[in-house]
């Protein structure tokens, strides 16, 4: 049997996602993943740096012998650099193709960014990359023409972490070193009132406090152009899980959209103007609604998730009152601007100035709306099903079923099968379908969770996309979790 992908996972080592892929690959007896802080990324380290201090800190800590060694013999093969792989017959152009059940994985080019690196010096630690023993130096390898391994390169969440939303922020500054906005989908529009990376790097922890979206996605995407330009470097051959620039897509709701509808894929209809135009603020919002009769949407923060930022909106087109449901918490002051953050409940308004300034600070940090499509449900409850999708095959999901519009499990929404929720088994197949077509609309991605509706008419709709959708407690397909399928099928 051709042994398990050596892994590098790009996260926040400890938390549930870190620790869930650990356990899956224990129990699977694969290798451990390396994993890579992103705080230390954050920090200015060198790729080729952090890469080091992982094998060491593995080592160290009693890794499991062989195995460990077997995976780092692997990743030195596959660390020669693009000079290196030409002459031996190899390509610098593209990922090798790996087949795998139900999917696979996507040739495509390494993209040189727009503007520099975040590390200046990653090229140079190129020429120190694989240990040659056990805590030694990196050294750089050709990679032989057969090889059976490349490395598989995983990105987690960056969410969590305060430390690591300030860094965020800071690096999405105009005035950030090294700024390279090629992944950005958007990237040539500026933000809205900037924190000057002075500014953003001085933030104070306030739970929940939405300090500033459009600049954190804005880091976010720089970050990603980051990773991708390293790991093109020091790992030429290594393949992405889901690659960083269709990750900076996903992550923002409006790209998401445009890419679906593109391959055929039905979403919600998004508001527009007759001319095409979109809302740019509270006032535009609520005349678009009225001249396209869409009376109910769906406002959501273009780089949100967990539902924040988000808010099922309706008017009454006769009398012109509003009501809205959403995450979002505000605290005015007399003196100065208000502030906006992520609330633990659902919060209901229908005063008209306090909603103009929600929905005016959320189009100040992209945002988009469209139709609100009903939800089916019974007995006063609704649902929407997260169907993941792992290498083209839809594997576990879940229905998460809520009173409210706003249906997200950590809203103390229930969870339940698609079967307990009312889906008959051609609704469940057309679900699947409708995911597995929504990931094929990101070729170089394999992993997704697909947040689907069932429209009153059984038409399924695909409402968004998350890269890192696959944290799904007490979930199984075959007998696997998430973490252990995952591993089976890419590895």
């Amino acid at each position: 049997m051709q042994p398990a992908a050596p892994l590098i996972v790009f996260c926040q080592p400890g938390d549930r996602r870190s620790a869930g892929i650990q356990q899956a690959r224990s129990r699977l007896g694969m290798p451990p993943a390396l994993l890579i802080p992103y705080a230390g990324l954050l920090e200015g380290q060198p790729l080729a740096d952090l890469l080091t201090l992982a094998v060491q800190r593995q080592i160290q800590d009693g890794g499991p012998g062989q195995p460990l060694l077997e995976q780092w013999e692997s990743l030195r093969d596959y660390s020669s650099g693009p000079s290196e792989r030409e002459s031996a017959g190899g390509s610098s152009s593209g990922h090798p193709t790996k087949e795998s059940a139900g999917g696979s994985f996507s040739r495509h080019p390494t993209q040189e960014p727009a503007g520099g690196s975040f590390s200046r010096s990653s090229e140079a630690k190129a020429q120190h990359l694989l240990p040659d023993s056990p805590g030694g130096s990196f050294s750089r390898h050709a990679a032989p023409e057969s090889a059976a391994c490349p490395p598989l390169l995983r990105l987690e969440s960056p969410g969590g972490s305060f430390a690591l939303e300030r860094a965020l922020i800071a690096l999405g500054a105009p005035d950030a070193p090294d700024a390279d906005d090629s992944l950005h989908p958007f990237g040539q529009q500026p933000d809205l009132r900037p924190l000057s990376f002075k500014a953003a790097s001085a933030l104070k922890d306030l739970p929940g406090v939405l300090h500033h979206p459009s600049q954190w996605f804005r880091g976010y995407c720089r970050l990603l152009a980051r990773l991708r330009q390293e790991a093109g470097q020091l790992l030429p051959a290594s393949r992405w899980t889901n690659d960083p620039a269709e990750i900076a897509a996903m992550t923002d709701k409006r790209r998401t959209q445009q890419i679906l509808a593109e391959s055929g894929v039905f979403v919600p209809r998004p508001l527009r103007g007759s001319g095409g135009q979109v809302p740019v603020d509270y006032a535009s919002m609520r005349e678009m609604m009225l001249s396209q009769r869409m009376h109910r949407v769906f406002i959501k923060l273009a780089s949100g998730s967990a539902a924040s930022g988000v808010i099922a909106y309706q008017l009454n087109p006769a009398t012109g009152a509003e009501s809205a449901v959403t995450t979002i918490g505000v605290e005015s002051y007399i003196t100065r601007p208000p502030v906006y953050f992520n609330s633990g409940k659902l919060q209901r308004y229908t005063d008209s100035a306090r909603l103009a300034g929600i929905i005016n600070w959320l189009y100040r940090h992209g945002a988009y709306a469209e139709q609100w499509i009903p939800k089916p449900g019974k007995d006063g409850h609704s649902f929407d099903i997260r169907q993941l999708v792992v290498a083209g095959e839809a594997c576990h999901a879940v229905a998460r079923v809520s009173t409210t519009p706003i249906t997200n499990l950590h809203l103390r929404s229930r969870r339940m099968t698609p079967a307990e929720a009312g889906l008959s088994e051609a609704q469940q197949a057309e679900v699947r379908r409708t995911a597995e077509a929504s990931l094929a609309a990101f070729p170089n991605c394999s992993v997704a969770g697909i947040d689907v509706l069932a429209g009153s008419s059984g038409r399924m709709y695909t409402a968004d996309v998350n890269p890192f959708g696959d944290l799904l407690y007490d979930v199984e397909y075959q007998g696997c979790s998430t973490y252990e399928w995952e591993m089976k099928q890419l590895s």
